[in-house]
C-alpha cells in the first residue's frame, strides 16, 4: 500500500461517508454513482475528481480504515512499551477503531469480493503487515520468556485479529457491551493466555 494517507478533503469525507450509507442500504451493485453524487451533494466531476470510479469508491473506504489502523499500530509500537503494555494497546486501538468506522468495515466485509486483483492485493497487503507485525512482538516477548510460549504465536494472531475481522457481523453500538468493555475484555482474555507459567 503505497498511500498511506488518510483523506483529509471534507469533500472526500462526505462522499465516503455517503457511499458507506448508501452501499449498507442498497449494496454495491445497487447503487449508481448518481446516487452517491446526490447524497454528497457534490458534482459528478467532483467525485471522479477523487475517485477513479465506483469500484475506487469501494476500496477507498475500507483503505482508509486500514491506513489509520496501520497508523494506530505503528504509533504503539514507537512507544516502547512492554510487551503486555504493547499488546493491550494495538488491540485497544484495532478494536476501537473498528467499532468506531463498523459501516466501512460492514461494506467492506460484504462487498469485498467485488474488487479487482490490484485492489485487493493491496488491502491484502497492509493487513499481511498488521498480523505479521502483531505476531513478532507476541514471538519476541516468548523468546525473552515475558509470555508463555506454549501457546503459538500464529494461534494468538488468529484468534486476536479474526475476532475483529467478525466484529462486522455482531457488533452493535447500542450492544449490551461498550467498544471500551469489549476492547478491555479481549485484551485481558489475550494477556491471560500468554502470562507465564509460575
Amino acid at each position: 500500500m503505497e498511500d498511506v494517507r488518510p483523506r483529509e478533503s471534507a469533500t472526500e469525507r462526505r462522499i465516503l461517508d455517503e457511499a458507506v450509507r448508501l452501499f449498507a442500504a442498497r449494496g454495491f451493485a445497487g447503487t449508481s454513482v448518481q446516487e452517491v453524487v446526490e447524497a454528497a451533494e457534490v458534482t459528478k466531476g467532483a467525485l471522479y475528481h477523487y475517485f477513479d470510479s465506483k469500484d475506487d469508491l469501494l476500496y477507498e473506504i475500507y483503505h482508509s480504515l486500514l491506513t489509520r489502523q496501520l497508523a494506530d499500530l505503528d504509533r504503539a509500537l514507537a512507544e516502547g512499551l512492554p510487551p503486555a503494555e504493547t499488546v493491550r494497546t494495538i488491540l485497544t486501538d484495532l478494536i476501537m477503531s473498528t467499532a468506531e468506522h463498523i459501516g466501512e468495515a460492514k461494506v467492506f466485509s460484504r462487498e469485498a469480493h467485488r474488487l479487482d486483483g490490484e485492489h485487493m492485493h493491496a488491502l491484502r497487503a497492509g493487513w499481511r503487515r498488521y498480523h505479521v507485525t502483531f505476531r513478532r512482538v507476541i514471538e519476541d516477548a516468548q523468546k525473552d520468556a515475558v509470555f508463555n510460549p506454549s501457546v503459538a504465536a500464529d494461534t494468538v494472531t488468529l484468534v486476536a485479529l479474526g475476532m475483529v475481522n467478525q466484529m462486522p457481523r455482531w457488533y452493535r453500538a447500542d450492544g449490551p457491551k461498550t467498544a471500551e468493555q469489549l476492547a478491555d475484555e479481549v485484551s485481558t482474555f489475550v494477556l491471560d493466555a500468554l502470562r507465564p507459567m509460575a
